[in-house]
């Protein structure tokens, strides 16, 4: 019953995350549109009422005038919008996914065993869950430091944003060296999503909040504000694209099961960027083709990178390591794989099905056994040998891949993986 429980918590949260992500990122890339939108006021009254820029719109059988004031208006109203709520949705109900979904089983989902740091891969859950949350905190801190030391007067952005992209390659490579593939996506993408909501919640706002201050007392709002205000909004449109990626990536193990999954990471979060800025200059009536062209170049040499002739030497080795009579003997399986014959040309469906039980059924079950789970993953079960051999492909697949076992908890060996990957070749 607890682990159905999680599931329907991890149901619902996820509903509601994906709806206040919706919200959030439409509400923002509408003002982004909406802000490079604006034309010149053709009214002189209007100008001369501090309007600073004008679109029509027409949608939903209706005509829209909308206003951006450069300076405060003469009044402002009682029901002014705000926007934030989304936002602050948007990150605890994904911190909430988070939490249970891999904070709850930190050894399965965050411990990286093959990292070749020894620390990270000998880390306990504690452990784990502890560097996870200091790694979303630094993340955020040194963005901000970077953001208050290069361009606290929003004078040096270009030079602000070269540092920024630095700084989400470095946070690519660790993450692909201190935790497991799906997290280490999972985690690059949560360090943009933090710093997106905390520029909301520590700089957006509280700017926005004094300069109301100030304009109800009747006093000039500090320019700088909204300048600050403007230059963390720019940066938020930028993460959009590539958080919503990497957010979507646990369901393609290519990219994080590969020794270049950081390199992946960082031209996917690069291409993003490229593609969005496409979309933000064509608000302004500009139009720069070379940017989505360079975007889907940046793509195209990802999907290059993740290919299975340009997987790593350990991806490959997996598939064809010679087997071993010490680790034949050292499980009930190896019995399997050393019956199976060193030299044969083919796996027989009875060999790897009693691999696939030990290995993989714990999971794998119309009631798995292993914490966590109330229900198969992705529905697969694998308890019989009809089962396996309708799942042949992508458990061939998978287990090549390294992707499973995640995290290999179950210790399949290279024999093991040898065994499925002569699985009925000829």
């Amino acid at each position: 019953m607890s682990s159905y429980l999680l599931d329907v918590s991890n149901f619902l949260l996820r509903w509601l995350h994906v709806i206040a992500a919706i919200a959030w990122i439409g509400e923002s890339i509408y003002f982004v549109m909406l802000d490079n939108g604006l034309k010149t006021p053709k009214a002189e009254e209007d100008r001369r009422k501090g309007v600073f820029g004008e679109m029509w719109a027409v949608h939903g059988g209706g005509f829209y005038h909308n206003q951006k004031y450069a300076t405060a208006p003469e009044k402002l109203p009682d029901d002014l919008h705000w926007s934030f709520w989304k936002s602050y949705v948007t990150w605890l109900s994904g911190f909430g996914l988070f939490v249970i979904l891999y904070m709850a089983n930190p050894s399965f989902y965050l411990v990286n065993p093959g990292s070749p740091w020894q620390w990270a891969a000998n880390m306990s859950g504690l452990e784990a869950n502890l560097v996870a949350l200091a790694f979303l905190a630094g993340g955020w801190i040194v963005y901000n430091e970077l953001c208050k030391r290069i361009s606290p007067n929003m004078d040096r952005d270009g030079l602000l944003s070269i540092a920024v992209a630095v700084m989400m390659v470095v946070v690519a490579w660790l993450s692909v060296h201190i935790f497991s593939g799906r997290a280490a996506f999972l985690l690059t993408g949560a360090v943009m999503a933090t710093a997106m909501s905390a520029n909301v919640f520590f700089w957006i706002i509280p700017g926005q909040r004094r300069m109301v201050k100030a304009m109800q007392a009747g006093e000039t709002p500090n320019p700088l504000d909204g300048k600050r205000g403007k230059q963390r909004s720019v940066h938020n449109t930028y993460f959009t694209l590539p958080v919503v990626l990497l957010m979507i990536s646990n369901h393609y193990s290519f990219a994080y099961t590969n020794d270049w999954a950081w390199v992946i990471m960082a031209l996917l979060i690069f291409a993003g960027a490229l593609i969005r800025q496409y979309f933000v200059l064509m608000h302004s009536g500009h139009h720069k083709p070379a940017y989505p062209a360079a975007g889907v170049v940046l793509i195209l040499l990802a999907f290059g990178l993740g290919a299975p002739s340009l997987s790593s030497d350990s991806t490959s080795g997996a598939a064809s390591a010679a087997v071993t009579s010490e680790s034949s003997a050292s499980s009930g399986t190896g019995k399997a794989v050393a019956d199976s014959g060193e030299d044969s040309d083919a796996t027989p469906l009875a060999s790897v099905h009693a691999v696939v039980v030990e290995r993989c059924a714990s999971c794998h079950a119309a009631q798995p056994t292993h914490a966590g789970f109330s229900a198969p993953p992705a529905g697969v079960a694998l308890e019989t040998e009809a089962q396996t051999e309708q799942q042949k492909a992508v458990i061939q697949q998978v287990v090549a891949s390294g992707y499973m076992p995640l995290g290999n908890l179950t210790q399949m060996t290279d024999d093991e993986r040898k065994l499925i990957a002569n699985w009925g070749s000829e």
